[in-house]
């Protein structure tokens, strides 16, 4: 791997989190302070962690899209508990479309096939969580699962039940600590939606 690529895909994270921040900030109902600053370096940490996973494999821009959506969904997330269409949605042609010239690149078109099928299974998952809950799991969620199933199933079952589980776990400690430390009840709504892609993330590097 390019000794470079992990140091320029975390510098061009800042400057792609500190343009794009603008995007999320139009859905806050106020100016937010640390949205610019917290966008750009989310994606700094994010575009540096993949360059490191993934090396100059053909689908480094399809995850390195990702993590630009991710971060701009979850600030707007934590901020307004709300997970834009215009984000989400597109990705459902870009995210295939990306990996889709990987397997041009590395000949394994049975990956893309994989891939399509964790984004089906998990979107799946989902919405038969929100038709039972839809107070523990939003519409928003449910279109977001899809979008990360398909980046899990592109590298596989262990990565795919990785980031699942992790998302879940990662959500459920949250709300345990709010119950215990007693600033929320069991009715409290949390952003959802940022413990998912970090349960993702979780699941790109750990597989």
């Amino acid at each position: 791997m390019d000794i470079w690529l992990v140091p320029s895909c975390a510098l061009g994270g800042v400057v792609v989190g500190w343009f794009a921040a603008p995007l999320a900030e139009r859905y806050f109902e106020r100016p937010v302070r640390w949205a610019r600053p917290g966008v750009s370096l989310t994606m700094a940490v994010t575009f540096g962690l993949l360059a490191w996973r993934l090396g100059g494999r053909a689908e480094l821009p399809a995850f390195l899209y990702l993590a630009a959506v991710g971060a701009l969904l979850a600030s707007v997330d934590v901020a307004v508990k709300r997970l834009p269409d215009p984000y989400t949605l597109p990705s459902y042609l870009i995210g295939p479309a990306l990996l889709g010239v990987a397997v041009l690149t590395d000949g394994r078109p049975v990956r893309l096939v994989h891939a399509l099928v964790g984004l089906a299974v998990l979107w799946a998952l989902y919405a038969v969580q929100h038709l039972f809950a839809p107070g523990a799991i939003g519409w928003g969620d449910v279109k977001l699962s899809g979008v990360l199933g398909l980046y899990l199933g592109w590298l596989g079952l262990a990565a795919w039940w990785l980031g699942v589980l992790a998302g879940f776990v990662l959500g459920g400690l949250y709300a345990a600590a709010l119950l215990i430390t007693r600033r929320g009840s069991r009715k409290t709504e949390i952003p959802f939606g940022p413990f998912m892609l970090a349960g993702a993330l979780a699941g790109i590097l750990l597989s």
